[in-house]
């Protein structure tokens, strides 16, 4: 996997190596020894699932301690803007975003922004 910093600490665009034949593709989606050397030590303890309708806007998650969790968001069909708004008091970023159009893997001329 690639792993690409954005402007806000902490907030990472990773993209995996997809390996393609005439039957289709295939890529890992999580390894652990991947994440611990190329993004921090984690423990990954939820996998969540959801699908939205066109046109659906969902919220913004943020949880206080000791509740925080980090996010691992993919789109597996069609395109989805993420968001990532800094909201932490006192950060050097605070009040930017970086926004990242994620896309099933068949979709093409998706390019990912990074915007402040």
């Amino acid at each position: 996997m690639d792993v690409i910093k954005t402007a806000i600490d902490g907030v990472l665009i990773i993209e995996p190596r997809i390996f393609e034949d005439a039957r289709g593709y295939f890529f890992e989606s999580f390894s652990q020894r991947e994440f611990d050397e190329k993004v921090c030590p984690i423990t990954f303890v939820q996998d969540n699932e959801s699908k939205s309708s066109y046109g659906v806007m969902r919220g913004l998650h943020f949880q206080h301690p000791p509740f925080t969790q980090s996010k691992l968001v993919r789109c597996v069909k069609g395109a989805v803007l993420d968001v990532a708004v800094d909201i932490r008091k006192g950060s050097p970023t605070y009040g930017q975003h970086v926004e990242c159009l994620l896309c099933a893997h068949d979709e093409e001329g998706i390019r990912i922004a990074d915007t402040n």
